[in-house]
């Protein structure tokens, strides 16, 4: 592999580029460490692309682009099944360089591999979703219908939160509909991403259909401007959401962005107790918090006020260590920039009056005190005021309010910008009824915590959540990266009828 790991390893990789399918060294002056977030262990190198590496790799793209939107539907659908069996081969490896990068768990790393290998075995239907519409004799002899066509050259810009799942949301789904992919991975965890890269070429993605650079700023900025990229798939915080949604609009290109969350779980007291208090920890807590659809609000709605200390117990039982050490719950946060983010917001709810029910910032693991842990927090006694409620904390921390009813429950849910996800607890099909036709939120879940559809439906965010009207995978993503050509056609033969000139718009 390009930038593999092992046991007891000395030597720093150095993470290259691909370029119209070859590995590249970058000529770059700007380097950033890859850092394994519970031990400080540098584990590589990741280049900040020049802009000439930029160039080509867009370049490249668009070359690809004149052949490869040529190619069979079938063929590039086998590519896929090729894909997905060689991660399916390849996954337990892969979760090990995942976690030891980014700080998941090794499960949560398989779990972010496997949900990603879902969209890799929806893009083998490529060939139902990709039709097209056919109507016969919209007019005497006149037939019209559409095709799917691919768009051109795209680009991908991921997160540190999931190196494995969100990249396989982007570039199978956009190079099997024809079109050409450039990926830029998140620069704090790069090597797990360029592992399923590497794999994608060994399962037959020609050169330059998927090429791959690295960086900050400079290389967002310069994919969402460049004229050659026609769509810009994005995932991340939603300052640079935002940015990148703007600056890729402005110059022409379509733009799916989705952002920061504030994700409530609303709690009837007739929920099933056990069950849902065991979905507010593991949605709250696990990965560290350090998920977009992770619950970061518990809204507990009259008599269910009365389950808290259970909450604070079961939180209080989870292991904190390092993602690798078997039976590990909660893992480290992705840098110590994180670390203190974390731990200022938590402080500034101390200070706003907030509860602190269970205080997780004095953690310390044995054999990994330099690890950027937070062990997990709960606050009771919030308002919609505070800093731990408006932000999102990105950490393990879980905020709870308290209403009276379902329907101040919504109504708070409502109030807050953000719309990626929400959950409602109860064993009421009225109740379920009302809360998923009432919410504002484009993603809802049932006695669900982490309500992210399979692939065969489109993630679906919404308001501060989100920009652009299609969401990753599913049929939105589709339509996303073809665009739609309709066809009117008429055809005579030699005793056809002459109907004169028609100096109207009708068809006759």
């Amino acid at each position: 592999m390009n930038a593999s790991l092992t046991p007891g390893q000395t030597k720093v990789e150095q993470v290259k580029l691909l370029i119209d399918g070859q590995w590249v060294e970058s000529k770059t002056s700007e380097w950033r460490d890859v850092v394994n977030p519970a031990t400080q262990q540098v584990l590589a190198r990741v280049p900040f692309a020049t802009a000439e590496e930029v160039d080509a790799a867009i370049a490249a793209g668009q070359r690809a682009f004149k052949t490869w939107r040529d190619t069979p539907i079938g063929a590039r659908m086998r590519i896929m099944l090729k894909l997905q069996a060689l991660i399916r081969e390849h996954s337990k490896r892969i979760a090990v360089v995942l976690s030891a990068e980014q700080g998941k768990t090794i499960a949560d790393a398989e779990g972010d591999i496997f949900r990603g290998l879902e969209v890799v075995e929806h893009a083998c239907s490529i060939g139902s979703l990709q039709m097209g519409e056919f109507a016969e004799n919209v007019a005497g002899g006149v037939d019209t219908y559409t095709l799917r066509q691919p768009i051109g050259v795209c680009a991908g810009i991921t997160p540190f939160n999931f190196p494995a799942m969100i990249p396989l949301w982007m570039f199978p789904m956009a190079i099997v509909c024809g079109n050409t992919f450039v990926l830029k991975p998140s620069e704090q965890d790069p090597l797990s991403t360029m592992m399923l890269v590497e794999l994608a070429l060994e399962a037959g993605v020609p050169a330059g259909v998927l090429n791959v650079v690295h960086g900050g700023k400079q290389v967002v900025d310069a994919l969402c401007t460049h004229t050659d990229i026609k769509a810009i798939s994005f995932v991340g915080s939603t300052e640079v959401g935002t940015h990148v949604y703007n600056l890729a609009g402005q110059h022409g290109k379509r733009v799916q962005s989705m952002m920061g969350a504030k994700n409530h779980a609303v709690v009837l007291p007739d929920a099933n107790r056990t069950q849902t208090l065991n979905a507010l920890v593991g949605a709250g807590f696990g990965a560290a918090g350090q998920r977009c659809m992770a619950t970061s609000v518990a809204v507990l709605v009259g008599k269910a006020r009365e389950w808290l200390p259970d909450l604070k117990a079961l939180a209080a039982n989870l292991k904190v260590n390092a993602g690798s050490e078997p039976g590990t719950d909660v893992g480290p946060l992705i840098s110590k920039r994180a670390k203190e983010r974390v731990l200022g917001l938590i402080e500034s709810g101390i200070k706003e009056g907030a509860k602190l029910e269970l205080d997780g910032r004095d953690v310390s693991v044995p054999g990994f005190e330099q690890g950027n842990f937070v062990g997990p927090t709960l606050f009771s006694g919030v308002t919609t005021d505070m800093q731990i409620y408006t932000q999102e904390i990105f950490g393990p921390v879980l905020v709870v309010l308290e209403v009276d009813t379902l329907d101040e429950a919504i109504a708070l849910v409502n109030r807050n910008p953000f719309g990626n996800g929400t959950g409602l607890f109860t064993q009421s099909g009225a109740a379920a009824r009302k809360f998923q036709n009432e919410i504002d939120v484009g993603q809802v879940g049932i006695n669900i915590p982490i309500p992210v559809p399979v692939p065969y439906f489109s993630f679906t965010g919404s308001r501060g959540s989100k920009l652009g009207d299609l969401g990753p995978y599913g049929k939105q993503v589709v339509q996303f990266y073809t665009q739609t050509k309709t066809v009117t056609s008429r055809w005579f033969d030699d005793d056809s009828v002459n109907d004169g000139v028609n100096t109207t718009i009708s068809l006759r």
